[in-house]
């Protein structure tokens, strides 16, 4: 046996290619894995969007029997719901009263969630970890369980049938706060630091930097509290007991009872749907913003 020898500037000779006999086979099951997954993930989306794509369709329907799967078409085609839906003078109320309901209830939890989560991540006080801890202990408690006693005392404060009786008990949310203390204990001490050096008050620091800096985590929170309050059903029922204090839930499940036709309440829950669709492409940027940062610190 000989050995090689090669000779000084010249390259050593390749080494031989390992053996390709398997890679053909790793490319199918790699392709394979790709494809069951891609159907997997569209029979899923198919799933989920069906039940969306049935309320439309029929929702365009004319008035009268449903069979299946005719009905699934998108004909025949009628816009016979949505003018008696929307022409209704009560409708346009529920509307009207799930809107102050819903938008006075983001302002006002984004406001009061935001201080008190600044609080809780920047300042110093006794009894913060006790007071923040007791407080995220609420998400604990269900709902319902302090459902009564809410509605007593509003019931006593006269809070019946008025806004803002729907309004102020929803205003305390521990999950905002905790999200917020979470978001803003990421934030750097320098910036707060330096704006107390240039003489900067306490709500100058939170409206100067605070607010500006937590947009991401204020457009998410305010996404998902909109869409709790317009889609709060047991609540408003119990407080908006009058016709004209219903929200478009309340309202639209009042019509059940009614013998109101199918077309018009799957109309009447489109139109219900298509403003949380929107306020979700409005906040879309920071929503996905505030999702991927939240609580990676702190």
């Amino acid at each position: 046996m000989t050995d090689t020898i090669t000779p000084p500037g010249t390259a050593a000779p390749a080494t031989e290619a390992p053996a390709r006999g398997r890679r053909p086979y790793r490319g199918r099951a790699g392709r394979g894995w790709v494809v069951g997954r891609t159907a997997l993930l569209l029979a899923g989306a198919l799933l989920t969007l069906f039940p969306f794509y049935a309320m439309v369709v029929l929702s365009f329907k004319p008035t009268g029997p449903v069979t299946f799967p005719d009905s699934l078409l998108p004909w025949p085609f009628s816009t016979e719901a949505y003018d008696q839906v929307i022409g209704a003078k009560s409708v346009l109320r529920w509307m009207g009263n799930t809107l102050v309901y819903s938008v006075v209830s983001v302002v006002g939890v984004l406001l009061f969630a935001s201080m008190a989560g600044y609080a809780f991540a920047k300042k110093r006080f006794p009894g913060k970890e006790t007071m923040f801890w007791s407080f995220l202990a609420m998400l604990m408690v269900p709902y319902h369980v302090t459902m009564i006693p809410t509605f007593i005392i509003i019931s006593e404060m006269n809070g019946v049938d008025t806004y803002w009786g729907m309004i102020v008990p929803t205003l305390a949310n521990a999950q905002a706060v905790f999200l917020m203390r979470q978001f803003i204990a990421s934030l750097p001490d320098s910036l707060f630091e330096a704006a107390r050096l240039d003489g900067c008050s306490e709500w100058r620091v939170y409206v100067s930097i605070v607010l500006p800096l937590i947009k991401p985590i204020l457009a998410t929170l305010g996404v998902f509290v909109f869409l709790w309050h317009w889609n709060d059903f047991l609540w408003p029922l119990i407080v908006g007991q009058s016709l004209d204090m219903r929200t478009l839930t309340t309202g639209i499940a009042s019509l059940q009872q009614e013998n109101v036709p199918l077309n018009m309440l799957l109309a009447g829950s489109v139109v219900a749907f298509v403003p949380i669709f929107m306020a979700y492409l409005i906040g879309q940027r920071y929503f996905q913003e505030g999702v991927s940062t939240t609580g990676i610190k702190g």
